[in-house]
């Protein structure tokens, strides 16, 4: 079973898709759309890898793991200082999510989602 899969974020994720599947020839796993019908979360395949996008802020990576009780994660990385981002979380797509930055300024994606 995977535990970390790579994560973009984009601006306008219907857009990252068109790209990344006519430029570099991901291919389309799944999407998941927002109440006004704009994709907010897509997955990619890359041979037998995976790449996960979201809506949001472009630039830099992001690393997205998934854990089994992410709202005790949530309290133990606050505790040791991580900057929180996102607070926890439901999403659509069937995840329990934060985000954080750890003390360098990385970002971190932690959630129940296990594609």
């Amino acid at each position: 079973m995977r535990t970390v899969y790579a994560l973009a974020r984009y601006h306008d994720c219907q857009a990252a898709l068109d790209f990344l599947t006519a430029a570099f020839g991901f291919g389309v796993q799944e999407t998941s759309k927002d109440d006004q019908g704009a994709v907010n979360h897509a997955e990619l395949l890359v041979g037998d890898d995976m790449i996960m996008i979201g809506r949001g802020t472009p630039g830099g990576p992001g690393i997205y793991v998934a854990v089994d009780d992410v709202d005790a994660h949530h309290d133990r990385a606050k505790a040791a200082g991580a900057v929180i981002t996102m607070e926890l979380t439901d999403q659509p797509y069937g995840s329990r999510e934060y985000a954080c930055k750890d003390p360098q300024g990385n970002p971190w994606f932690f959630g129940t989602y296990r594609p």
